[in-house]
């Protein structure tokens, strides 16, 4: 007879709700109660909408520091050199072509606007290929996996941005623990739409029964709003951490990236090359380390292409440094988990 453990709640804001069973088996039978395993909140009513007013205002301001606190270059070649190692990218096991990174935070937090901003990197030109929302609830409602295009429709590259529905923002939200574990595990169909009433099992249509490696999340990648951080709900850092350790029990490494901090630095508004003189940005990955519970060598500040039209070379750069940071982590994956790497050694070799 299968063992169950119970995982407590926590409390108001995000939460799991009253009670959270999970089994000790692969596949644990999980409760089609509404209310017991929710992800949802009613305080929350963000959206990835310039319509929403920004719960931040700008501080009085500060002198910038002397130096970058990361050494970044701002330059064209620089972004050429970022391309050409995203898109030559190609995970350490031959068995699988693609890193699929699952990007999972707050509704309004930037998901899908990171997703489009990568694309628009390659695409040469502004593009919103993952739809945003404009209203209090996440416009996100199934999984969708974008193979990220490199230049002029030529094969995908190595990686693949995996979007669902946003953390809370209402009580349709339908996303449960057991839903996001079961999507990082491979179990989840592509285009699944997320309900409280149906939660993800064996008997969902489509459900992968025995996901190989490449079916399965190979990072986890949370994003949180600059903007909102001090004004997230309290529980919200507990639902992180408690994501964080389930998640790390898959083997799965996790990174973060900080968005919209165009809306908490003005300098940084002006222009994307100053994050990292930026006192206010480095005050704010600090505080954004201690909500997600996590060092700050795992986040990374971001700027989304929101209102722009044109691409910008600087904030090309800071995204596609994102994107290489993160495959550093992905590629941890394959390290930790094939037994005989079988393909071609990768760059991406860190030490944690």
């Amino acid at each position: 007879m299968k063992k169950f453990s119970e995982v407590p709640s926590l409390g108001s804001g995000f939460s799991f709700g009253a009670r959270v069973t999970t089994a000790t088996t692969v596949d644990p039978p999980i409760s089609t109660s509404a209310s017991s395993i929710n992800l949802i909140t009613s305080d929350v009513t963000s959206t990835e909408s310039s319509k929403t007013k920004p719960l931040f205002t700008f501080p009085a301001a500060q002198p910038k520091l002397d130096s970058q606190w990361r050494n970044l270059e701002w330059t064209e070649e620089k972004k050429t050199s970022l391309m050409k190692t995203v898109s030559s990218y190609r995970p350490s096991c031959r068995d699988v072509t693609q890193a699929r990174v699952l990007l999972l935070g707050p509704v309004g937090s930037g998901k899908s606007s990171f997703v489009s901003s990568v694309q628009s990197v390659f695409n040469g030109r502004v593009t919103n290929r993952a739809m945003v929302g404009s209203s209090s609830s996440s416009f996100t409602k199934k999984l969708q996996s974008f193979n990220i295009q490199a230049q002029k429709l030529e094969d995908p590259t190595g990686l693949v941005l995996c979007d669902i529905v946003g953390l809370g923002g209402g009580e349709m939200t339908g996303l449960t623990l057991h839903d996001i574990l079961s999507v990082i595990k491979g179990h989840v169909p592509e285009g699944h739409k997320f309900s409280s009433d149906q939660p993800v099992r064996s008997e969902t249509v489509g459900y992968v029964k025995r996901p190989s490696l490449k079916d399965k999340i190979h990072c986890v990648a949370f994003v949180v709003d600059a903007s909102k951080v001090l004004t997230y709900p309290k529980g919200l850092s507990s639902t992180f951490k408690l994501l964080r350790e389930h998640i790390s029990d898959l083997g799965v490494h996790q990174v973060a990236l900080l968005t919209h901090i165009d809306q908490i630095c003005p300098e940084t508004t002006k222009d994307a090359n100053q994050v990292y003189q930026s006192r206010i940005i480095q005050d704010m990955m600090g505080k954004a380390a201690a909500l997600l519970g996590m060092s700050t060598s795992y986040i990374v500040p971001v700027k989304n292409y929101s209102s722009e039209l044109d691409l910008d070379v600087n904030t090309d750069v800071l995204l596609l440094s994102a994107v290489d940071h993160i495959l550093q982590y992905a590629d941890l994956y394959f390290q930790d988990n094939t037994p005989q790497h079988t393909g071609s050694k990768s760059d991406y070799n860190i030490d944690v």
